[in-house]
């Protein structure tokens, strides 16, 4: 079975780079943890982190959160759907929302529930996901502050998710500025700015994130050391805390091109071949992976000699060249992976999960 390692020491390294800047700039930061999908093993090596606050957009990766320390907070960080409001107060401290009838959902759970649920009023600033328009923020903050199981601790945005839309100082100054008006309007004060994310860290190397902006909600650069901004990776961290091994199951020498007449694959490609390439041939290797997995656009070997060549449902196939590491059938060949690539993978059943201590 193919597996996944995750690296504590290098995931440790990475949360203490963030950790430093952050409190550095006093940031609050929450850990988004929808990357490891619930796993319980990796969750309990997250929290040993001295993690505070947990993000997730899955109600039961929040529960079982909350089950291993209770005194973590939790932060739901899609809108609600109504069917799940009864377990969303009770895993989840915090809920981004932007529709007014969901909050009023909530406040009625929590007054069952005898709680207090926050909440975060999530602003449309260009991304064209969730978010109130801007221009009907007074509105409706002044339809739910006076909730009696309600409050609102913090505005927020999502940005580059959904069309690219990067974040930059003005959108951000934008973000804090509705802040200070809703706290001079209802002497209200709002605890969060929540406008940062993965994306948003390069702003702060540049002094161009405002003061304002005091919330950030991490996952990728934490897992993965990326700058998402400028599609990189960061100086000082750690980009392989996470790691994919796949077993050979087949090796043969084949030729490169393909015979027989040509039609499309079961993902409805085509293919041509280089003329130079007919009479020639190379290793070639069949892993224990497949598309059911992850698409290959997102792992790459870690050994520069060999490459991927093609991909059906259940194996991938891997050109070893003159094979001059001498590969074995048995043997396994390591990836690195990027976010969608460990997203996918940590989704699969068929994906063993370990821990490199």
């Amino acid at each position: 079975m193919a597996y996944i390692t995750l690296d504590i020491k290098k995931l440790q390294a990475n949360f203490d780079f963030l950790d430093k800047l952050f409190k550095k700039k006093n940031i609050h930061w929450s850990v988004v943890s929808k990357l490891l999908c619930g796993n319980k093993e990796y969750l309990k090596a997250l929290l040993k982190l001295n993690v505070t606050q947990i993000c997730d957009s899955r109600v039961s990766n929040l529960r079982m959160v909350k089950e291993l320390n209770p005194n973590i907070e939790t932060i739901y960080i899609k809108p609600p759907a109504k069917h799940y409001l009864k377990s969303l107060v009770q895993c989840a401290d915090i809920s981004m929302n932007t529709e007014i009838r969901t909050i009023q959902l909530l406040n009625e759970e929590a007054q069952k529930q005898d709680k207090i649920h926050k909440v975060i009023i999530m602003i449309e600033m260009g991304e064209l996901r969730e978010g109130i328009m801007r221009d009907d923020l007074i509105d409706f903050y002044s339809q739910i502050f006076n909730l009696s199981n309600i409050e609102v601790v913090g505005v927020g945005t999502n940005l580059s998710c959904l069309y690219g839309v990067l974040p930059n100082h003005d959108k951000l100054i934008q973000l804090s500025l509705y802040s200070e008006l809703i706290e001079a309007k209802f002497k209200k004060k709002i605890k969060y700015v929540s406008g940062g994310s993965s994306v948003t860290i390069p702003l702060i190397f540049q002094n161009l994130l405002p003061k304002g902006v005091n919330h950030f909600r991490v996952g990728e650069t934490l897992f993965l050391g990326t700058d998402v901004y400028n599609d990189t990776t960061l100086k000082k961290m750690q980009t392989d805390a996470f790691l994919l091994y796949s077993e050979i199951i087949e090796l043969i020498e084949k030729p490169q091109v393909p015979m027989g007449e040509m039609g499309t694959n079961l993902e409805g490609n085509s293919f041509e071949f280089d003329d130079a390439l007919i009479g020639k041939t190379s290793y070639r290797a069949i892993i224990d992976l497949g598309l059911l997995d992850v698409e290959n656009k997102h792992i790459s070997p870690m050994d520069d000699s060999v490459s991927i060549v093609g991909a059906s449902s259940d194996m991938f196939v891997i050109d070893l060249g003159d094979n001059e590491k001498n590969y074995q059938v048995g043997d396994y060949i390591c990836f690195k992976m990027d976010y969608m690539g460990v997203l996918r993978l940590m989704h699969s059943k068929y994906i063993d999960k370990k821990i490199k201590s």
